[in-house]
């Protein structure tokens, strides 16, 4: 085997081994992807949504329309730091956490102060 035939056979040689390495990196970069991409369509939107709900939920109010994740409608009569009052009948007032609250159907519109004292009228 001569030099010129060597030199030409390390030439056909050395693109196939310069191409092992980025071929050896593409399932990981597909892989690192797909991570981002689940983040931003899954993960993200769904902290935004549990933060949400975390501010409504302390922004609750005396006169409140609620509904709870056990479906129980009924108006807030009280707030305390994690539990609330809810009014739910006439003489029927119940202790719930404030986690338990699935969502606001109706703000009110009247100030708390007034709809504590229709409460401690009754």
């Amino acid at each position: 085997m001569d030099i010129s035939s060597f030199i030409s056979l390390l030439a056909q040689a050395a693109p196939a081994g310069g191409q092992t390495p980025q071929s050896s990196m593409m399932p990981f970069i597909m892989m690192i992807l797909m991570f981002v991409m689940m983040y931003f369509l899954l993960i993200r939107p769904q902290r935004k949504q549990q933060k949400e709900h975390q501010q409504r939920l302390a922004s609750l109010k005396i006169g409140d329309e609620v509904i709870t994740n056990g479906g129980i409608h009924g108006v807030v009569s009280n707030v305390k730091d994690t539990v609330i009052k809810l009014k739910v009948a006439d003489n029927v007032k119940l202790d719930l956490e404030k986690s338990a609250v699935a969502s606001i159907t109706k703000k009110s519109d009247r100030g708390s102060d007034e709809a504590a004292a229709d409460d401690t009228k009754k």
